[in-house]
């Protein structure tokens, strides 16, 4: 036994199963991960801390004058492999076995295989996950419904890239020297160290997608943990790609950083939309200039996006990498087709904004929208596997263009509150019950929809917003409007609405903002 397994327990259910994927080998190597890294992580969380003290002073971000050499500089990342060269549409979707076998079969290029955000993260979600992980390299993933109905995968599947949780987050079920272990590690460390070897046998390698980064210095942890691993397991050092997803603001003044700290890794950035928009509610929280109207009104064509999207393709075709666009989240209705015409409408549209303005590929969340976003992206690629050519050497972004906030004719409004309200119950309640990818209103909601919601609620309470029809939004009115929605959910359904409830409440009525609602939630998880 080595001295860093000796450090690691299981306080988690250990079902026989479970053995053939947190064997002594792999958690040794898990082990070594988190005693390497984690101080650093931490490190890195503190300086997060301190650079929202300095928003909170109204010192807005910009880009930055110490690394302003890799901006000017010339350098390239590495060339992308053959299985992720054509990544024109990606679906994504959690670890369920079910879900995936669909998502492998749906035709995309690329499928997205989520531990973070639509992952809701039991213990039993965390591990299962792992397993059915495991399987689908080796093609040996199937199921059989309770109806009886088959699924398994066809001949030809689309190219597996794991995205695990985000650098803020721990795995209560593992300690390590009594700490709960990085979630961000163990998700990574599980899944490399048991697929990396059997992926290369299999003409692909470990691709990853990486999460709410907030600086380049935190891509450069993640380079790190690159090396040391492959180094590990007796890998050639990048043969690891990981895609960025830029879903924080400040992240979006370090695109070209974050790239070069990767560039050995780097496959491209990718458009996170929803998260961003939360990133940007919550790094300015106490600042009035950054107050947003309801949700949907806060579209792709709005100056903010509009500079975030246009920067990203500059920045990656620039560097040989690839630029993502975001997700369309839709789920096509089988009883309502004028939904469906109106809604496959607006993806359209997006798809062809997108392709328009030079990324490479985009997000889908259902199969059914598979061949709708491919066919935006085939009339501007046609055969190429890629646009990285458009260098949109036309586009200037300054500082104050990712910072501008004006959203012509924008409104809060008392619906707006409202609907925040109840897609943050049904969301939150839906993940308690460890389901975190959520059907709700037509749309494949993950923690990032949640986030907004209870964020905007937050800061319209705080900053004493009225809605335009000039109701002062206060706590009270909050409490009423979230008792009114509760006992609609309720008589729908039973569930884990009174805890959802008690999780939204802390976090609208308290007066310090929370900065992570599935880290309070996460508490709540198996208590019941």
């Amino acid at each position: 036994m080595t001295s860093a397994l000796r450090q690691v327990e299981v306080v988690g259910a250990l079902p026989s199963h479970y053995a053939a994927v947190l064997t002594p080998e792999a958690l040794d190597f898990i082990a070594g991960l988190h005693i390497k890294f984690n101080q650093e992580r931490k490190s890195l969380l503190k300086a997060r801390v301190e650079r929202q003290v300095k928003l909170d002073q109204g010192v807005l971000p910009d880009f930055l004058t110490e690394t302003s050499e890799v901006r000017k500089s010339a350098w390239q990342v590495a060339l992308a492999p053959a299985d992720l060269n054509d990544r024109r549409v990606e679906i994504t979707g959690p670890c369920d076995r079910k879900m995936m076998i669909n998502a492998f079969n749906s035709g995309a290029q690329v499928f997205m295989a989520d531990m973070e955000d639509s992952l809701s993260p039991t213990w039993e979600n965390v591990v299962e996950g792992q397993i059915n992980l495991i399987d689908a390299v080796r093609r040996n993933l199937d199921f059989v419904s309770p109806e009886g109905k088959s699924y398994k995968l066809n001949e030809n599947i689309a190219t597996l890239v794991l995205r695990p949780r985000g650098w803020h987050l721990n795995e209560k079920h593992v300690l390590v020297s009594d700490e709960p272990i990085s979630a961000s590690l163990f998700d990574f460390g599980i899944y490399f160290f048991h697929n990396a070897h059997e992926l290369l046998k299999r003409k692909s390698g470990p691709y990853f997608y990486l999460p709410k980064m907030e600086s380049h210095l935190e891509a450069r942890l993640w380079n790190d943990v690159f090396n040391y691993a492959q180094d590990k397991l007796g890998i050639a050092r990048g043969t690891i790609r990981a895609t960025v997803l830029i879903e924080t603001i400040l992240a979006a003044f370090e695109m070209q950083e974050i790239l070069y700290e990767l560039r050995a890794h780097s496959s491209g950035l990718n458009a996170g939309r929803w998260d961003y928009i939360f990133s940007i509610i919550k790094k300015f929280h106490s600042n009035k200039n950054f107050i947003f109207p309801d949700r949907s009104q806060v579209t792709m064509a709005v100056p903010f996006m509009r500079a975030y999207c246009q920067l990203m393709v500059q920045t990656c075709h620039r560097r040989g990498a690839h630029a993502m666009g975001g997700m369309a989240a839709f789920i096509p209705s089988r009883k309502d087709a004028k939904v469906n015409e109106v809604a496959i409408a607006k993806v359209k549209e997006d798809k062809a904004r997108e392709a328009s303005d030079g990324f490479d590929g985009t997000w889908v969340a259902h199969p059914d929208l598979v061949p709708i976003a491919k066919e935006e992206f085939d009339l501007v690629l046609g055969s190429k596997p890629n646009q990285k050519e458009k260098l949109r050497q036309d586009v200037k972004v300054s500082a104050a263009d990712l910072l501008n906030m004006n959203i012509a004719g924008g409104k809060v409004t008392e619906t707006g509150v409202t609907h925040n309200v109840d897609v943050a119950l049904q969301y939150i309640e839906s993940w308690l019950r460890g389901i975190g990818a959520a059907a709700i209103y037509n749309l494949m909601e993950d923690a990032a929809t949640a986030e907004i919601a209870r964020a905007q609620i937050w800061q319209w309470i705080h900053q004493g917003c009225k809605t335009e029809s000039g109701t002062v939004i206060t706590k009270e009115l909050y409490k009423k409007i979230c008792q009114d929605e509760m006992k609609k959910l309720q008589s729908d359904k039973p569930g884990r609405f009174d805890d959802a409830a008690a999780i939204l409440d802390e976090l609208i009525l308290k007066d310090s903002f929370t900065e992570f609602l599935t880290i309070r939630a996460y508490e709540f998880l198996n208590n019941k």
